[in-house]
Order: C-alpha cells, then structure tokens, then sequence
C-alpha cells in the first residue's frame, strides 16, 4: 500500500515528474494576438478547444479586432459562434468585452488580472489565462480541469471553489512554474486523468497520486 506522502513532497514529485515528461506545455487554443486569445478563452467556458478552434478562424475573419467587433450586433456574433455552449450569453460578452476594451484600454489589453476583470464575460479565470499565457506572468488559471484534478490527486485539500484551488496551488509551486503548471494540469486531465475514467495504468505521477493511493487501498482490503 502507496504510504502517505507529505504535501510538499506530493508537489516535488508531480512537479519533477512534469518538468520531465512535458517539459514545453501550451494552451491548445490558436491564436496570434492578446484580443484573439482573450476572444478564445470566453468562447472556450464549458466548450472543447477543438470545438473553439473551428470557430475562430471565420469569427476573427469578421471581427479581426477588438474595434469591429465593439460595432457588432448580437445576432451577427451569434450566427458565428452558434455551434458552442451558451451562444447567446456569449454573443453579449464578447461584445461587452469588445466595447470595454476600446472605450477603457484603448483596444490594448491589459495585463493587470483586476482590470481585465472589468470586461464582461472576463471572470479570473480567464484573467489569469491572459496573463500567463500573453503576459508570462505568474498566474494559476482554475478551469474545470485543474480544480478536478488538483482535488483528485491530492494537490488541494478540502477545496470547495476555484479560488480556494488556486490560494492553495499558488502556496506550493514555485512562481516561475505557476505558467506551465496551469497547462500540465490541464493536459494531464485532458488525456490520462479523465473524469469518468482515468487512465491509472498509463500516468507516470500515480505513485504520488492520492486517488490511486486509495484505488490500491480497495483493491487490497
């Protein structure tokens, strides 16, 4: 039976175990601008990237920036992005966005995670995205897949939100790693830690895993 491993030594291991076997980690998200990604990520809540991705090339051929779609109407936006989750809030959001955008910042998106959230359908999460991803800043993004599997695994103890995630991610990895963690999380939960069925027999980070710990466990007793 796997013994229990201290927290920090839990995230030494998951982390080393990472560094190594993913060491170039990104969003899988396309993009060639802060005003595509930011378009991307509020399109991508409760969506696949894959689904994203075959929305954006004729959406930013429309609205190629955040000035033409600031002048954009509802039911323009929604013809474009109908194919994914929730279109109609997110035809308003992407507007809302758009207009704060220009009128606030200029059409520059800004780095700083508090202002960003000024703009509609811009929550933290997708704050911390931008600014890891665009701005390299040190920032935990909690989607649905990093609270799962940061609660599966053992890195978060108790965690009812994704703020609490995040406080307690934040805690343990090293701030220079904060960027890539957000990814390996993601990914890892994308394609071996799978909500319905993790893929155990395959994950190279199991045997600091708190979940399979306890899928021993049953096995033994």
């Amino acid at each position: 039976m796997q013994k229990s491993i201290p927290i920090k030594d839990r995230y030494k291991s998951i982390i080393s175990y990472f560094e190594s076997a993913m060491p170039v980690a990104e969003t899988e998200l396309v993009y060639e601008s802060p005003y595509q990604l930011l378009v991307a990520v509020i399109l991508s809540a409760q969506c696949t990237d894959k689904r994203v991705n075959i929305i954006t090339p004729p959406f930013y051929k429309v609205f190629p920036d955040a000035e033409s779609l600031s002048k954009a109407k509802v039911e323009q936006v929604f013809e474009l992005i109908k194919s994914c989750s929730y279109p109609n809030n997110k035809a308003k959001n992407l507007i809302g966005m758009a207009q704060t955008l220009v009128n606030e910042f200029k059409g520059v998106v800004p780095s700083d995670i508090e202002e960003m959230q000024k703009m509609p359908g811009v929550g933290r999460k997708t704050a911390n995205v931008i600014a890891s991803v665009v701005f390299n800043l040190p920032a935990m993004a909690v989607d649905t897949h990093v609270f799962r599997i940061s609660n599966r695994i053992g890195l978060t103890t108790n965690s009812r939100t994704p703020l609490e995630t995040e406080k307690q991610l934040v805690k343990y990895i090293p701030e220079g790693k904060l960027a890539i963690a957000h990814h390996w999380l993601i990914l890892h939960g994308r394609y071996v830690c799978i909500a319905r069925k993790p893929k155990c027999a395959e994950c190279g980070i199991k045997d600091f895993c708190k979940y399979y710990s306890k899928l021993v466990a049953k096995t033994i007793g």
